[in-house]
């Protein structure tokens, strides 16, 4: 009987520590299922593939649809840069969906804006017979409509692109901020971002307004200014090519001098896919002693006015020409 007691307790007691063990086990493929492969990691796979700039493995984790578009920014610095401005990211637990699905609320701020995106998850085929695995519902990529002013060039979280006939449509990742501008010496267009956190939400359109850089506007006026001084230097009533004139039915009796007195405002804004020149106003003062014909007496004449005229604006790659033009 002794003998029967004591088998019986060594046996209860390896039972206890196989309960034990298969608890500890089913605790231990519990916890690690959660955090290794719940729902939640896929999504945090995800954002850091976003992170990293690696778009052929984040597409492969969203299972999302490509529709036409330009990929500047699916892949590599572009991609990594529409991250830099996602910031407190937070992964909430999975709570169920429709169809056996799982949702996932991921929150962020972008330049201090809450957002929030929703991610969609199914579950997949057991790892190891215990463990979980979690695909993407597949959606379909949003993309951001771009147009430029006069340019078939433009950039995309600082990537080169091209622009056909001032326009292109490019397919972004989300959650992601993407800036948008245009720059050369001549022309620059002020950055727009767009931030985009779903592929459900229509992204506004960007119409990059171009426009002349402060180099071009300082070329062109300084062009008009040496213009104008060379008209001014011309010591007679109605200078050569020149928009200002004088006239006067007495005899001139003394050297006229001609001086600027205001410079023309330059502005140039596009017009039939060209850069033109608005309508320029000098205003000019001219002294000079006259003799009356009657009388003979001499007098001092010194008068200013506005005179109007207009420019050509031609402009090849970074050559810049500026042409004058005066109707009499």
């Amino acid at each position: 009987m002794k003998n029967g007691t004591q088998l019986i307790k060594i046996g209860a007691a390896w039972l206890l520590i196989l309960m034990l063990a298969i608890a500890a086990a089913i605790v231990t493929i519990t916890m690690v299922n959660s955090s290794s492969f719940g729902p939640q990691k896929t999504v945090q796979n995800y954002l850091t593939a976003l992170k990293d700039g690696n778009g052929a493995k984040a597409l492969g984790l969203l299972q999302a649809r490509v529709p036409a578009g330009n990929a500047a920014v699916l892949d590599g610095p572009g991609l990594a840069k529409s991250q830099q401005a996602v910031k407190d990211v937070k992964i909430d637990d999975p709570v169920n969906a429709a169809n056996n699905q799982k949702s996932v609320h991921v929150s962020y701020t972008v330049g201090g804006t809450s957002l929030a995106t929703d991610f969609k998850l199914a579950p997949g085929p057991k790892h190891w017979l215990f463990f979980d695995s979690w695909t993407m519902v597949p959606t379909t990529l949003p993309t951001v409509n771009v147009s430029v002013v006069n340019a078939n060039q433009a950039s995309i979280n600082g990537v080169a692109v091209n622009m056909p006939d001032g326009k292109n449509s490019f397919t972004v990742f989300y959650p992601g901020s993407y800036e948008v501008e245009y720059r050369s010496a001549l022309f620059a267009a002020p950055p727009v971002t767009r931030t985009v956190s779903n592929p459900l939400t229509s992204v506004p359109a960007v119409a990059l307004a171009t426009g002349p850089t402060s180099e071009l506007l300082a070329q062109v006026d300084g062009t008009i200014h040496k213009y104008l001084d060379a008209c001014a230097k011309q010591a007679v009533l109605m200078p050569s090519n020149c928009p200002m004139s004088a006239a006067t039915d007495n005899r001139v009796t003394s050297a006229v001098t001609w001086t600027v007195v205001e410079y023309p405002d330059v502005n140039i804004s596009p017009y039939g896919g060209k850069w033109v020149l608005a309508p320029l106003t000098v205003k000019a003062q001219v002294a000079y002693q006259e003799q009356d014909l009657f009388t003979g007496l001499i007098s001092d004449v010194k008068t200013a006015e506005d005179f109007g005229f207009t420019a050509k604006l031609s402009i090849d790659g970074s050559t810049v020409d500026v042409t004058p033009v005066v109707s009499y």
